[in-house]
């Protein structure tokens, strides 16, 4: 049996969950979300728990049993309290800004970046180097923060560029100068 799988799921007081057959709908203080689960998969609700398990015990069910659970977990908590994302900004004259409901980079180009939210993410920015990307879908939260770091991700050399916060860059020797013969 899946370690993780078989963990039931509590769900939180104003949280309310409908399930319709393979989909699953939760509903909350900070938004909806829908998901629609493999066919390997089901899930049952007793009072206040929720519990995922799988059809049978053929290998495909097995491996979608945890994940199933991890991605409704995931939805119960993102409509209860949601999630963050932080990013650090290092490099001189590299400063970030919230603009209406954009977020504008200045990372040294010739012209300064703006990244549009999707639905239901929030650009925050502490200081001039602190980007925090919130909203109540996990994966949304994180593809947003990716597409922040592509802007210009670390370099190996100085450390520059944007990382996710608790990021380490492995950092490489630069040049040495050549102290040959004359």
């Amino acid at each position: 049996m899946s370690r993780i799988g078989k963990r039931p799921i509590t769900i939180p007081a104003k949280v309310q969950v409908a399930i319709d057959g393979t989909k699953v709908v939760v509903k909350g203080p900070k938004g909806e979300l829908s998901r629609d689960l493999p066919i390997n998969v089901t899930v049952s609700q007793e009072g206040e728990i929720l519990q995922v398990n799988r059809r049978d015990e053929s290998r495909t069910s097995r491996q979608l049993h945890g994940l199933s659970r991890t991605l409704v977990a995931n939805m119960v908590e993102g409509v209860s309290q949601g999630f963050q994302r932080r990013l650090e900004i290092q490099g001189v004259g590299y400063r970030a800004q919230v603009q209406g409901r954009n977020l504008v980079l200045n990372m040294g180009y010739s012209h300064q970046v703006q990244i549009v939210p999707p639905e239901g993410i929030q650009f925050a920015v502490e200081g001039t180097t602190n980007v925090i990307v919130s909203g109540y879908d996990k994966e949304i939260v994180g593809n947003t923060a990716a597409k922040i770091r592509d802007v210009r991700p670390p370099e190996p050399y100085k450390g520059k560029g944007i990382r996710y916060a608790g990021e380490v860059v492995r950092r490489k020797a630069g040049k040495t100068g050549k102290s040959g013969k004359k």
